[in-house]
């Protein structure tokens, strides 16, 4: 940073705030910039049960018209982002594929800035080894660098036993994100969080999880679109992931009724929404 050449003395007083405004609908006011930029969760605000949430379709193609930039960001570390395209688009959402973030990504990005070029032992699917071959790193179960675990949807006990051995032996031990569940049309399914636990358990090795709740998944997508905090809202269907997420990382928090939290749940956390609205269909008219 370059020398000033002097320093001019004022009086005090009081710091300067950033516009004032009112959300349409909310009687809330917020000293915060206006939203230039978005993050939305997929999973229960986008699409539910395999079908697109109502208003979500006309709330991308807004986003898409209005030329902000935005990501899509999921947990799920399965698919890679061009999987998840296709996924949306045959709901009849028209995301992008460079506007879709998921904790595969992120888990690379941390991966190759912390250690570029390294080594490591996967347990997840194509999303997962997809992205960390991108940032160079060598699949290897010999010596690796690191264990990482995603999901997967067939979690081998044979794969497990050498993730722990693995770990017994030095490596490092990563985990995409800390969901215990994973939706299906069937019900609950066990996600990585579940496997992390029993691994830890095994190891007395902790992972360290780089996906939401952890404040790391919003900046990264925030570098990927160049976008500042205070101009950005990340809408979310969960408070203990989402919500909190977008919190930590100083974002404008924004809750949806349709997936998991409702509002009764919501006033049991000790942290708050910025805002609480029914649906991505409240949001329309705002982007």
């Amino acid at each position: 940073m370059g020398h000033l050449p002097g320093v001019v003395l004022r009086a005090p007083g009081p710091p300067a705030l950033s516009p004032t405004r009112r959300h349409p609908g909310d009687d809330t006011m917020l000293d915060r910039k206006p939203v230039q930029s978005w993050l939305t969760d997929m999973d229960g605000v986008l699409v539910h049960e395999g079908q697109p949430v109502p208003g979500a379709p006309e709330f991308v193609k807004k986003l898409r018209a209005s030329g902000k930039p935005f990501l899509v960001l999921t947990n799920n570390s399965i698919y890679t982002p061009r999987d998840l395209q296709a996924r949306l688009a045959r709901m009849g959402l028209d995301v992008p594929e460079e506007a879709i973030w998921s904790s595969a990504l992120a888990t690379a990005q941390f991966l190759a800035d912390q250690r570029p070029g390294g080594t490591a032992y996967v347990i997840g699917e194509a999303g997962l080894t997809t992205a960390l071959h991108a940032v160079g790193y060598v699949l290897s179960d010999f010596a690796p660098d690191y264990v990482v675990l995603g999901e997967t949807r067939t979690y081998s006990f044979e794969a497990i036993t050498k993730a722990i051995r693995l770990i017994n032996d030095g490596a490092r031990f990563i985990c995409t994100n800390p969901d215990a569940t994973g939706p299906s049309m069937e019900g609950a399914l066990p996600a990585a969080g579940s496997v992390a636990a029993m691994i830890s358990k095994a190891t007395g090795v902790d992972p360290y999880f780089v996906g939401k709740p952890n404040p790391m998944m919003m900046r990264s997508a925030l570098n990927t679109i160049d976008a500042h905090s205070e101009s950005t809202a990340m809408i979310g269907d969960r408070m203990d992931t989402d919500i909190l997420c977008g919190l930590e990382a100083g974002l404008e928090t924004i809750l949806v009724l349709t997936g998991i939290s409702n509002r009764t749940e919501a006033e049991r956390y000790p942290y708050r929404p910025s805002r609480i609205v029914d649906s991505v269909a409240d949001l329309i008219d705002e982007v």
